[in-house]
């Protein structure tokens, strides 16, 4: 994803030091930069690395109007007035960019500007597409436990309809039938289905967390926000305060929609009937790893907005398209590095070298790239097998559902006879 996409613009005022004076325009947000453009001329007065900022404060410019001040390194103090819709807001997103930038992997802004191996690249690409099945296994495994609980509800049901079958056998036979004690009978225990427990199925993964995030947290108006947390359950979503206290839980099935409006910004709402709607607007430098999952949790309630088009873009190959030209590369990639193809020679025996601008894999690279590969092909075995144990469960669940449906219109039609 590109690193200059626009997260955010506030309508505000920057002071310019050489003419002492205040200019009107847009500060302008991306993942690694900071920029002003006037309204007049649409000309960039200001515009430096995030990397490069030495300290943020909230200040009054002559003891009257509140600003933003912007230490940058090694040069002067930018000063921004006027923010709109508040100062408090667009000092917590700034902030909350600064500090994920500096608080992210080692070397990470170095590497916003200094170019990359192929190596890292297809490491950095693997690693990703892992994580993002890891993820999906989690989500897999939890829909199987809920399969498993609804055919432990169905065999529930189906000892319920054996004992209400005896009860109207009883109430079908005469007064004067002298065996009519003998159809009241202990029903069988339901026994769980083989390789299943109860406890455990019930307990694991109930709750088990797939991802948690910093976010900057706005409820119902975008005047006020605060620092806090998402935590994407396997159950729901929770979102917490800056001292880890809940503010709410959306459990899975209550979530009406989920809108997208950029990489780096969703919103959540719960709607009510007779009261207002329960909605919370979250914007945060790690969305980009949430909203993969939450497609996947909430595939339906799923809506991308305008300016979140990119994301769709990014992904317009399926999944098993992309897994499979991932695989190839990687394969192609660690096969001649390791057999070190010769170069290719032309008509007149010209040596052809082929992508030469970039550095070859290296014997590292090349282990971790294996290691990779190897963890993702256990996962994809896994979760086949999966998939089939499932597929038997659904036919399971479709067959009990036919059972306990012709058993209750017998029982009806029963139930009327004796009435």
């Amino acid at each position: 994803m590109s690193r200059d996409i626009c997260i955010h613009a506030w309508p505000c005022t920057y002071y310019l030091e050489p003419e002492r004076r205040w200019v009107a325009g847009q500060l302008s947000l991306t993942l690694v930069s900071l920029r002003f453009m006037t309204d007049s001329t649409g000309e960039i007065l200001v515009s430096f690395p995030l990397s490069n900022i030495v300290e943020i404060k909230k200040e009054a410019s002559h003891f009257i109007f509140s600003s933003i001040t912007i230490l940058e390194k090694g040069q002067a103090k930018h000063w921004f007035s006027s923010l709109q819709p508040s100062r408090n807001v667009v000092f917590s997103i700034i902030e909350h960019f600064w500090r994920e930038l500096l608080l992210s992997q080692p070397g990470a802004v170095a590497d916003v500007s200094g170019p990359r191996t192929r190596g890292k690249e297809l490491t950095g690409l693997m690693a990703g597409s892992q994580k993002r099945l890891e993820d999906t296994a989690r989500v897999l495994h939890h829909q199987g436990q809920q399969l498993d609980s609804v055919m432990r509800g169905l065999d529930k049901m189906e000892s319920d309809l054996e004992v209400a079958d005896r009860l109207l056998t009883e109430l079908e036979s005469p007064a004067w039938w002298p065996f009519s004690s003998k159809l009241w009978k202990t029903p069988p225990e339901t026994k769980p289905r083989e390789g299943v427990s109860v406890t455990s199925c019930e307990a694991f993964g109930k709750e088990r967390i797939l991802i948690k995030i910093p976010a900057i947290i706005s409820h119902r108006t975008e005047s006020h926000v605060k620092p806090g947390r998402l935590t994407v359950l396997v159950s729901g979503l929770e979102i917490h305060d800056s001292s880890s206290l809940l503010m709410h839980r959306f459990e899975r099935e209550d979530v009406d929609d989920i809108k997208v409006h950029s990489p780096y910004e969703i919103s959540i709402r719960q709607r009510f009937i007779g009261k207002p709607d329960v909605a919370y607007r979250l914007i945060s430098a790690k969305m980009p790893e949430v909203i993969p999952i939450l497609e996947v949790q909430f595939s339906k309630k799923m809506e991308l907005l305008e300016d979140a088009l990119v994301l769709r873009s990014t992904r317009t190959s399926s999944p098993a398209e992309k897994s499979c030209s991932v695989w190839h590369a990687a394969s192609g990639l660690m096969g001649r590095t390791l057999h070190r193809e010769p170069p290719i020679v032309d008509q007149e025996g010209t040596a052809l070298h082929l992508q030469t601008s970039l550095p070859a894999l290296s014997e590292a690279d090349t282990q971790e790239l294996t290691q990779i590969l190897r963890r993702m092909k256990g996962l994809a075995l896994e979760a086949e097998s999966e998939l089939e144990r499932q597929d038997e469960a659904l036919d399971g669940v479709a067959a009990a559902v036919d059972r306990a449906t012709l058993t209750i219109d017998k029982h009806n039609r029963r139930m009327k006879r004796l009435t």
